[in-house]
């Protein structure tokens, strides 16, 4: 999904809500730091020194990492909700044109340096420190939860579980793309093809998958391997 410039945000809680312009500083260098520089680089030191800081100043807003990350993925779902509002929960507007206009808008923010940048170095970060993993994990689930809500009323005979597993596959259908397709990568220039494809296939499937479809093979053991 889209990620607009950040914005302020009227729900910071703790020690981070003071000093407003002061965060929003922190939170942009920060932001900077994991584009440009990856997550390898992605420390209280280097952030503060992108922004012109103590680490011990830095520190009184921010004392750990995982915390800085915690506001940077709200920001993240802050700015969706205004593009949901803006350009997706319009009146006049279908179930399945909405659903079209969702995976239309995260492809094309896929494609973006920020976006390609900012999420592989996020998924760098949570492959190595766990509290980082859970941040990451519940910004997806709130994604996921977006999603399902657009299935919900496309698919209505859906029980909420499959629900949540479409959408989950919807994410996971785009997300992969990111790789192959976003920005700097080797197919990029594929990825105006690519979208239409997404966007027939993902709204289809959402619209005539059934729980008997969803569960004709329970059996979690990889095929190759089963006797």
């Amino acid at each position: 999904m889209p990620a607009d410039p950040v914005k302020p945000s009227a729900r910071r809680p703790g020690i981070y809500a003071r000093g407003t312009a002061k965060v929003d500083l922190i939170l942009k260098a920060a932001l900077d730091v994991l584009i440009d520089e990856g997550a390898s680089a992605f420390s209280l030191r280097r952030i503060a020194a992108r922004c012109g800081m103590t680490v011990g100043n830095l520190s009184y807003h921010f004392p750990r990492k995982d915390v800085l990350v915690q506001l940077m993925l709200e920001e993240m779902l802050d700015s969706y909700e205004v593009v949901l509002d803006s350009g997706v929960r319009q009146p006049g507007l279908s179930p399945r044109d909405r659903l079209e206009r969702i995976v239309t808008l995260c492809l094309d923010d896929i494609m973006t340096k920020r976006t390609t940048h900012l999420f592989t170095e996020l998924w760098a970060l949570a492959n190595h420190d766990q509290v980082i993993a859970e941040r990451v994990e519940s910004f997806y689930r709130r994604v996921h939860a977006i999603i399902g809500d657009f299935v919900q009323v496309l698919n209505p005979a859906l029980a909420p579980q499959d629900v949540r597993l479409v959408a989950l596959y919807i994410s996971a259908s785009m997300e992969g793309t990111t790789p192959f397709l976003g920005h700097g990568k080797p197919w990029q220039n594929d990825m105006p093809v690519i979208r239409s494809i997404a966007v027939k296939a993902l709204v289809d499937l959402a619209v005539t998958i059934t729980s008997a479809d969803m569960h004709r093979d329970s059996d979690p053991q990889p095929f190759m391997l089963r006797k």
